[in-house]
């Protein structure tokens, strides 16, 4: 299913899971700047842009729990989803050493556009999902990318992030996912809470248990990496739950 700010995959699907991406795809719309932000392909190739090999682990993730999956269908950079709408970081004009020229001079009018056209009808389908089991579990799906420039190399393979309000899921997950060997990193390389952003928002204010994934995006960067992951995680997240009674 298709609509103008997401795509929804599943919908009907019995799970009290509910898979997201808010970084799906790189797409800028043609009412934004003609289509184009104004820099190079290959930076809008890279995480700046999205989150890489995201949107297919999220779907063969959701696949594998008989879940509904719902992804954001525009760029990052155009407008980000996983911000609050009072947030500064929410239409970036400079990222991991690029400038946006299309959002240099982006005025608050512009920025209402992007929300009423993007952010908002995002959210408003996300909310709806969410509302539809008695019992609704988020689990989102985000990658990172393996350096930053100027940065030291990431050493992590997954990441588990959490807030200090609701440690219910995000806790036990990190030593399930340090249990199958893989290097995780516990509220790395984020932090855990980011007030007004999706977990916030659809989560945390609700009661709902969640998780927040983050895989380093060299790992899945293709199908095969993105179904080998899904395939791991699966198992995982299902015992996670019987294992915590939720």
């Amino acid at each position: 299913m298709t609509k103008r700010a997401f795509r929804i995959e599943g919908e009907d699907r019995p799970s009290r899971w509910l898979i997201t991406c808010d970084h799906a795809t790189n797409r800028v719309p043609e009412w934004v700047n003609g289509g184009d932000l104004g820099i190079a392909a290959a930076d809008m190739a890279r995480h700046i842009a999205f989150d890489v090999g995201a949107a297919g682990l999220a779907a063969k993730l959701a696949e594998r729990l008989q879940a509904p999956a719902i992804m954001s269908d525009f760029s990052r950079l155009v407008i980000d989803p996983n911000r609050g709408e009072d947030d500064p970081t929410l239409l970036m004009r400079l990222y991991d050493g690029t400038v946006i020229p299309a959002n240099r001079n982006a005025d608050a009018d512009e920025r209402e556009r992007r929300l009423a056209r993007l952010h908002r009808p995002y959210h408003q389908a996300l909310a709806e999902l969410a509302a539809r089991h008695p019992a609704r579990c988020i689990c989102a799906v985000h990658s990172f990318t393996p350096q930053l420039r100027g940065r030291p190399p990431r050493p992590w393979q997954v990441g588990i992030l959490y807030s200090h309000r609701d440690s219910r899921l995000g806790a036990p997950m990190v030593q399930a996912c340090r249990d199958q060997g893989w290097v995780t990193g516990e509220n790395q390389p984020y932090s855990g809470h980011l007030q007004g952003d999706s977990i916030d928002r659809h989560a945390l204010a609700h009661g709902r248990p969640n998780l927040l994934i983050e895989l380093r995006n060299d790992l899945i960067r293709s199908e095969q990496g993105q179904a080998e992951w899904a395939a791991r995680l699966a198992p995982v997240i299902t015992g996670l739950l019987a294992n915590t009674g939720l």
